[in-house]
């Protein structure tokens, strides 16, 4: 990172996750921060992850971000905050909704006031292509983060709090290609839903480099997204059978629960107004206050002639292009 910053403290909320074990892996050996607190409730993930590093620097605090008081407790002292906790499955979020708005919006707004009367220098909230253009309660619920982010934005002095928005993870928990190495172990056929379905295709370290531009670059209600490419799933699971030299068959299975065809990254509203930063995008707030009588002879004519960035219009990988990105994960390092 090129901020200057030295022996700090850090807060990762749900920072059990894959997403809080790599920041760990990133800073631990650094002067970055002499403290980084990891924020979660589950208990076993935090001894098994105590055990593994067994390093002072790493302090541990059970709670929830629907809870207050343990969110309220855990940040006093804090610099800066990474806010990873969310619940992030659709098809569970579709059956339990309210569930899904209790930690993503109401977990959230906790973590926000909290950090604001802690005087926190800087909070990044990370959500998920899912929120623009949302169709299921996940993306919804994530949609109403971003809002609730923005909003507590404009109203924060000393607290800067921005966002970032990225697409699935590869190989993270619940993503589709945990799923496709499964059932090649078990000689199963690869369940597909959509061949022509499409995702942005980004590793877990391209996920953490956008959160650190985020804390480099981030304004108040900035949100930040990254340039990922994508492939059909199709082609995903051909680049995995390929690479594993399996022969499973592949079975079409429909469209799931709350899935769409394509991801978005960016809503042609966000796009006419969006920054190139290079490998990244600038979303700037709206700012406007509530006063909306002088807005209303403002059109922006540059709408109509402008795309949203999704996973359908981005650079497209072929078959060759999607194995060269997943031998670079460990899960298929030969």
């Amino acid at each position: 990172m090129n901020v200057e910053i030295k022996n700090k403290t850090l807060l990762i909320t749900g920072g059990t996750g894959s997403f809080g074990t790599a920041v760990l892996n990133r800073f631990l050996k650094t002067d970055y921060f002499n403290e980084i607190r990891i924020f979660s409730r589950d208990e076993k993930k935090q001894d098994d992850m105590r055990n593994h590093y067994n390093d002072e620097k790493i302090k541990f605090y059970i709670g929830d971000v629907r809870d207050y008081s343990s969110i309220e407790s855990a940040i006093v002292g804090v610099d800066y905050v990474f806010h990873a906790a969310a619940l992030k499955q659709v098809p569970s979020c579709e059956f339990f909704p309210m569930q899904a708005v209790k930690t993503n919006v109401d977990g959230t707004h906790n973590v926000l006031r909290a950090a604001i009367k802690s005087k926190v220098q800087k909070v990044i909230c990370l959500s998920t292509d899912k929120a623009a253009y949302p169709i299921n309660a996940m993306g919804l619920s994530k949609a109403m983060m971003e809002k609730v982010a923005i909003a507590e934005s404009r109203n924060s002095s000393e607290t800067i709090i921005s966002l970032t928005r990225y697409g699935n993870v590869m190989a993270s928990r619940g993503s589709v290609i945990p799923l496709f190495l499964n059932q090649i172990e078990k000689g199963e056929s690869l369940t597909i839903t959509d061949p022509n379905m499409t995702r942005f295709l980004m590793s877990l370290n391209d996920a953490v480099e956008l959160v650190l531009f985020a804390f480099e670059h981030g304004s108040a209600g900035d949100i930040f997204v990254n340039k990922a490419p994508a492939s059909t799933i199709s082609d995903l699971a051909e680049a995995i059978l390929q690479i594993k030299n399996a022969k499973n068959d592949v079975k079409i299975i429909g469209t799931r629960h709350g899935e769409k065809l394509y991801e978005t990254l960016c809503t042609r509203e966000e796009m006419a107004k969006a920054e190139d930063m290079g490998n990244f995008y600038r979303i700037p707030a709206d700012n406007r206050n509530l006063n909306y009588n002088q807005y209303f002879s403002e059109g922006k004519p540059i709408l109509s002639e402008v795309e949203d960035y999704n996973s359908h219009n981005t650079n497209r990988l072929n078959v060759d292009g999607v194995k060269s990105l997943l031998m670079q994960l460990d899960e298929f390092k030969m």
